[in-house]
């Protein structure tokens, strides 16, 4: 679906007078074949339901929504965004709907359909969580999500819902390192147990305006046999040991 002319991302920028505030770690994509490429990343979506985590001024938004996709649930904490994200709720013909809220604490169990859900060992839902994260909540986030995922609540009690998310670069090497690798911690062991993690692509500092270099995007698709929360703990309190050990 073709949205109406809208103002760009930068002109958004511009007549709101919105920049990236650096203490709350946000960084803005410039690029709209960038946010393209990001949502043709995730897959399918026609018909699907979506989940944007930090939206910003909307620019993976738009390209979510040029998906044809039934419902996007867009979350954002930062009320200056709110006029330019309504702007986009009105031009989406009823499919966007708009929280206020900060993602660490809000429940995304109830804001798709049951009508979406599948079974866990059949193909995954046509459900989506995307998100150009603020750096400072990425790895919380993902630990929080990841303790849901082996519960198989929130957005996990629809099935296997797949993951489409930009990380800073630390940050996905560390998701993806394999075992014996120097960048190998708690968040490699936690994301690979329950998780297929690839690194997609790489964003360059050239296509965004923030205040960080480079950024991974990085693709979680749910693994069929999930371990039990005991075996996180276990994870945790090793992790935990092991430091301690290097301490002494």
């Amino acid at each position: 679906m073709r949205l109406p002319p809208l103002p760009t991302i930068k002109d958004i920028l511009a007549i709101y007078r919105l920049h990236a505030i650096k203490r709350l770690s946000q960084n803005f994509l410039m690029d709209r074949n960038l946010t393209r490429k990001i949502v043709r990343a995730a897959g399918p979506m026609k018909d699907g339901y979506v989940c944007e985590v930090g939206p910003g001024p909307g620019g993976i938004t738009r390209a979510i929504l040029e998906q044809n996709v039934k419902q996007l649930c867009v979350v954002e904490k930062d009320a200056r965004f709110m006029p330019s994200l309504e702007m986009l709720s009105e031009a989406s013909d009823g499919r966007m709907r708009i929280y206020q809220a900060d993602i660490l604490r809000f429940d995304l169990t109830n804001i798709f359909p049951l009508e979406a859900k599948q079974d866990w060992f059949s193909d995954p839902p046509n459900i989506h969580i995307i998100g150009n994260l603020p750096f400072n909540v990425s790895t919380p986030l993902i630990i929080k999500w990841l303790e849901q995922i082996s519960r198989k609540t929130a957005a996990w009690s629809y099935g296997r819902t797949g993951m489409t998310l930009t990380f800073q670069k630390e940050v996905a090497e560390r998701m993806v390192a394999p075992m014996l690798h120097q960048q190998r911690t708690r968040l490699s062991v936690m994301c690979q147990s329950l998780c297929w993690v690839r690194h997609v692509f790489t964003i360059p500092g050239t296509h965004r305006l923030q205040t960080h270099n480079v950024t991974l995007l990085g693709q979680l698709t749910m693994a069929l046999y999930t371990p039990s929360v005991l075996y996180f703990l276990q994870v945790k309190h090793l992790f935990l040991s092991l430091m301690l050990m290097l301490l002494l």
